[in-house]
């Protein structure tokens, strides 16, 4: 996340408007500290899993049941972030998509969402998705970067789709065109701490703080009131997102 203890960086998000916040794993490890902060924070939820440059540290008979058994717990409500990461190719493709089947596999075992991660693999993860069938609340494309046509195939499969800082990015024209073809009402916004602050913190440490940017930029790209759009991404995170206690 941020610099600072972590309540003043709530407090800091609080103070904003952010009332909702999910904290993201991306091992077994920070899964169960991102598990730790849910529990103990009030509007706080987690999700659990192992981010595609970790794949290849991931092993499903060894590993699985520990993640599992963090994914059961009320305070988690999504696996995430999986995905595939084809830029970097910190793992091995073919193990990303192994461990990327296990967690989806996972995901519709408990009827939870998946937080996915897609960089220069959008056309193998959709046709694996497609595979696989739609599924309701499957799910929400985080910081994307596709097509509009893109996200209207990925919404029929049953997912959401997220914009994080880099829509307000001056160079990132693509991405507020794809907002601009994409109903709000399917649409999220984030601020994938620590990176991609948006304007104007950009070169900052990012925060959630700062997902207030986010969301003026997509009003503005959808010409609709900041309040529209506050309205909008908090139910689709509700519809998404939720403790397995809440009443």
């Amino acid at each position: 996340m941020a610099e600072g203890p972590l309540d003043d960086l709530l407090a800091r998000a609080r103070g904003a408007g952010v009332e909702r916040l999910l904290v993201p794993g991306t091992t077994v490890a920070d899964s169960a500290h991102a598990a730790k902060i849910a529990a103990s924070h009030e509007g706080v939820l987690a999700a659990v899993g192992v981010h595609p440059h970790d794949a290849k540290d991931f092993e499903p008979d060894r590993d699985g049941p520990a993640l599992e058994t963090l994914a059961g717990r009320p305070e988690v409500a999504a696996i995430g972030e999986v995905g595939l990461d084809f830029h970097y190719d910190l793992s091995p493709r073919e193990k990303q998509i192994e461990v990327l089947e296990w967690m989806l596999d996972l995901a519709r075992r408990l009827e939870l969402p998946v937080a996915l991660h897609n960089r220069e693999s959008g056309s193998e993860l959709l046709a694996l998705l497609s595979r696989r069938g739609p599924r309701e609340n499957a799910g929400v494309f985080h910081s994307f970067t596709e097509s509009a046509e893109y996200g209207r195939k990925v919404l029929d499969l049953g997912f959401r789709i997220s914009f994080s800082g880099m829509i307000t990015f001056r160079n990132a024209r693509n991405i507020r065109e794809a907002a601009q073809g994409l109903p709000l009402d399917a649409l999220l916004v984030e601020t994938d701490s620590p990176y991609l602050a948006p304007e104007p913190y950009r070169g900052k440490r990012c925060e959630p703080a700062f997902v207030v940017e986010t969301a003026k930029k997509l009003a503005q790209v959808k010409a609709v009131s900041f309040d529209r759009v506050v309205e909008a991404t908090t139910a689709s995170f509700d519809r998404l997102f939720r403790r397995r206690d809440a009443p």
